[in-house]
């Protein structure tokens, strides 16, 4: 039976949408495939580890039968990718196995029965709807995703807390040793919620939302959320456990602060960077009347020195930073200057941008 007879590319797009979660190595060896189901010319191509979902659809049916199947996603994706994209390509599946053809190639895969495969039940009831545009989504998360944790062993800390709280909606993420927090507001009001969603969603998302005014449906639950945009639909569990409380770690009424040149701040870390080794990534900062010098040294008593001048009358400050954790936060800003708040040589630094109350990071310091 024919499931498929459209061109490489248009075949291409949605399979690239769902592939990204497919891990290579699973304990059910199914995970491995995408479920294809195929009703006429509507074909819908779904993919899951259990933890996430993403669904697409696609108009490349053929014929007018239904039909599903499971098959490789990553072999499928190669086989695709290697065929010339001004060719015709069809699916065809035949006694257990799908054939790929595409003018005189041809490619016979093994598939897996659909009943088999696990799909992620949907939640019975969403407690909240937020409609907001794609990339203030995604501005949100481009915003904090950097302070995520990895694999860390305080499981709530490897995901961003989402939080909707009047008509604000809140993005924060942290590591334990910095906080990057944003917020955008919305024209919807919200009773005050609170969830964590996994590090591994979020990287996905980023990848599937674009910079479009195109509405993204983020629907909420109390262990899940559902994420609805163009032909995408994308179903999450969340992180369960408590997040820290964020409005305690962001500093108040530092007199210490200075603004400075964003890019020239970027440039002067990058080559302070090159003197620091894998294994520690300190930088020192100076600060005094109308001057920041930054110096790093390393075990071979290397040393680099910049230094810059800036409008600043406050305190001496002698402190030092995680050069990885202040570059993080420069290459993801895009304003032309950044506010530098510091309190002391074992407080943390607080960093916004001029004129904007909706960007906050704070990294805490380390002993060089």
């Amino acid at each position: 039976m024919q499931l498929v007879k459209t061109n490489r590319d248009t075949l291409l797009r949605p399979l690239q949408i769902v592939s990204g979660i497919v891990e290579r190595r699973h304990t059910l060896p199914i995970l491995a495939n995408i479920l294809i189901r195929k009703e006429g010319e509507k074909v819908s191509f779904l993919s899951t580890d259990i933890e996430v979902q993403i669904t697409t659809n696609a108009k490349v049916g053929s014929g007018s039968e239904v039909a599903a199947t499971t098959v490789a996603a990553r072999k499928l994706l190669d086989i695709l990718r290697a065929l010339p994209d001004t060719g015709e390509v069809s699916l065809t599946l035949s006694n257990k196995r799908m054939t790929v053809q595409s003018g005189k190639s041809r490619f016979a895969l093994q598939t897996l029965a659909a009943e088999e495969f696990p799909t992620v039940a949907q939640a019975d009831h969403y407690n909240a709807t937020v409609t907001l545009p794609q990339k203030t989504l995604k501005h949100l998360f481009n915003m904090v995703h950097f302070s995520m944790a990895q694999q860390d062993i305080r499981y709530y800390l490897n995901g961003l807390l989402l939080v909707l709280d009047g008509k604000n909606v809140i993005a924060v993420a942290t590591d334990g040793h910095r906080l990057a927090f944003c917020q955008v507001a919305t024209e919807q009001e919200f009773a005050r919620q609170e969830v964590i969603i996994p590090r591994k969603t979020i990287i996905e998302l980023q990848r599937l939302l674009e910079e479009t005014d195109e509405p993204v449906q983020l629907e909420i639950a109390n262990n899940q959320v559902k994420l609805s945009f163009a032909d995408i639909e994308l179903i999450s569990k969340l992180v369960e456990g408590k997040f820290p409380d964020y409005t305690r770690v962001v500093p108040k009424g530092y007199k210490n602060d200075f603004t400075i040149s964003r890019d020239q701040l970027l440039r002067s870390l990058q080559r302070a960077a090159i003197m620091t080794s894998d294994k520690f990534k300190g930088v020192r900062w100076v600060v005094t009347p109308g001057s920041l010098k930054i110096s790093s040294t390393n075990a071979d008593q290397e040393e680099a020195i910049e230094e810059l001048e800036i409008d600043y009358g406050g305190d001496s400050v002698d402190i030092g930073f995680n050069v990885t954790y202040l570059l993080d936060v420069l290459n993801n800003l895009k304003g032309d200057n950044v506010n530098i708040a510091l309190g002391d040589a074992n407080s943390s630094a607080l960093i916004t941008v001029p004129e904007n109350a909706d960007f906050k990071y704070v990294v805490m310091p380390m002993r060089i």
